[in-house]
């Protein structure tokens, strides 16, 4: 920490005598008319014989990270937004003046150079620097010599300087823009509407979770972020807008971990006159092209596995995966006791007070879930554990969803939209019941939600999918703070 004070200070010593001579170490007249990457496609090819007859002029601003002086000369890379490119300045060329200024410049200053190409003896392509700029001095050096940041903690609180001095960070950040970007073409191609609904929510709904909680000072009234834009995309529905999507912010007040965020970013939409095997053709497809795009393989490694994203992915229903990769006997999980005996003698944490199909909800979790590396529809859920999901004409105690897991990890949630208002009530209360006896997770009674259903909501299936998730198994990064920009922390203890 000493040895950073004393950087800090003789670099302040710099930027005092930069502004003594005049000269502005915060400039914004540069104005780059090339990048590196760009300098390097165009040129890079050429001879040194061809660069030296056409005399290729270059302009370009970006960080200087790397510099070695040779007295009178100077090699440096300089870093944009594309990549890095060498420079050369030499006194002779530069005159005197100008290179006494530029052995003010340190490694993490941002400059813009003009000059022309050459190859050094090595054969790097080069730019000789004729005119330079100042436009802004670091007071801070680099983190650990400036050969990269590596403590955790810091690269997530710093983020700004991790993206500088680890290239493969940002990359993650491209990558993840391309997929979204994607994605939004994808939709946009199948006749989907992105759409915008509220963040602040007078009842949170759409999911079970805890809301964080806030106040509307003008209105006088306790608002919600909310915990998902369901119940607004339902009313869309409603309206008329018959395919409409949102991809934005869910907000939960619950625990982080490597693979849970307060504030993430989701993907909903919304398709009448469909069903949870339309969504589950559709979400097949949606992933094998964005992985062929991104990726160029349907062979993709991700969480210590290799995943083979080729279709036609497997189905099983809830209970059919839990026969399949426990030992557990197929009667027990046809009694509560038996089931509940089991789940405790194999480290199942349960209360004790939970229902058969919460019971076999549990069991899945904890046992299923892990082993589900190729992507896997895990289908026909409880009704009692999906109250938003429309009943199965074959066996009303299940539901038309799905669970979509791929490397152990739920990357989506799916199923055919409740549109009875009789039913889609009965299940409200019943949440509510819940509610009373100390489950904060569950959903609330929403009167609007089932008046619009009372007008009369076609046919309709829904799914929700965690692109910070996503982006994880695209990329092959292990924590969800890995995908997202500024992930949120504890404060910084001083």
């Amino acid at each position: 920490m000493e040895e950073t004070n004393d950087l800090i200070q003789q670099r302040k010593k710099k930027l005092e005598e930069l502004r003594s001579l005049g000269i502005n170490p915060y400039g914004n007249t540069f104005k780059p008319g090339d990048t590196s990457q760009g300098i390097i496609e165009k040129y890079g090819e050429l001879t040194a014989e061809e660069l030296e007859k056409k005399k290729y002029l270059c302009t370009i601003a970006g960080r200087i990270i790397a510099l070695r002086s040779f007295g009178k000369a100077a090699f440096s890379h300089i870093q944009d937004d594309k990549g890095k490119i060498q420079f050369y300045i030499k006194k002779e060329l530069a005159g005197e003046e100008a290179y006494s200024i530029f052995k003010k410049i340190d490694i993490g200053d941002y400059i813009g150079i003009e000059g022309f190409l050459f190859r050094t003896k090595t054969g790097e392509l080069t730019i000789e620097v004729e005119k330079f700029s100042i436009l802004a001095k670091s007071v801070r050096p680099l983190p650990e010599k400036w050969h990269g940041l590596t403590d955790i903690e810091s690269r997530y609180r710093q983020r700004y300087v991790d993206l500088i001095v680890n290239r493969e960070v940002k990359d993650v950040f491209v990558r993840r823009s391309r997929i979204i970007k994607y994605i939004r073409e994808f939709l946009d191609k199948h006749g989907f509407l992105e759409v915008e609904t509220p963040m602040m929510q007078p009842i949170p709904g759409g999911a079970a979770a805890r809301p964080f909680k806030t106040h509307h000072n003008a209105l006088g009234i306790d608002l919600f972020l909310r915990i998902a834009p369901e119940l607004y995309l339902k009313r869309l529905i409603v309206g008329g807008f018959e395919r409409v999507y949102e991809i934005n912010r869910n907000f939960r007040n619950e625990g982080i971990s490597i693979r849970h965020n307060p504030e993430f970013t989701m993907l909903e939409f919304y398709m009448a006159d469909s069903d949870y095997n339309d969504l589950m053709e559709l979400t097949e497809k949606l992933f094998t092209e964005l992985a062929g795009h991104i990726t160029g393989s349907l062979q993709i490694s991700a969480w210590g596995h290799e995943i083979d994203l080729t279709p036609p992915w497997e189905r099983l229903s809830l209970k059919e995966a839990v026969l399949k990769y426990t030992d557990i006997d197929k009667n027990i999980l046809e009694n509560r006791t038996s089931a509940l005996d089991w789940a405790k003698s194999n480290n199942v944490p349960l209360k004790g007070d939970e229902t058969l199909s919460k019971i076999t909800l549990e069991i899945f979790e904890k046992k299923v879930e892990a082993d589900l590396i190729n992507p896997t529809f895990i289908i026909d859920y409880p009704t009692e554990v999906s109250p938003l999901s429309r009943r199965k004409n074959s066996d009303p105690d299940l539901t038309e969803r799905f669970e979509l897991f791929i490397g152990g990890i739920e990357i989506a949630n799916a199923f055919s939209e409740l549109t009875d208002p009789e039913d889609q009530r009965g299940r409200f209360l019943s949440q509510e019941s819940e509610r009373a006896g100390g489950d904060e997770e569950a959903h609330k009674m929403d009167e609007d939600f089932v008046r619009a259903l009372e007008y009369g909501m076609p046919p309709t299936a829904g799914e929700g999918i965690g692109i910070d998730r996503l982006v994880m198994l695209l990329t092959g990064q292990t924590s969800i703070r890995d995908v997202i920009l500024f992930p949120h922390m504890r404060p910084e203890a001083h």
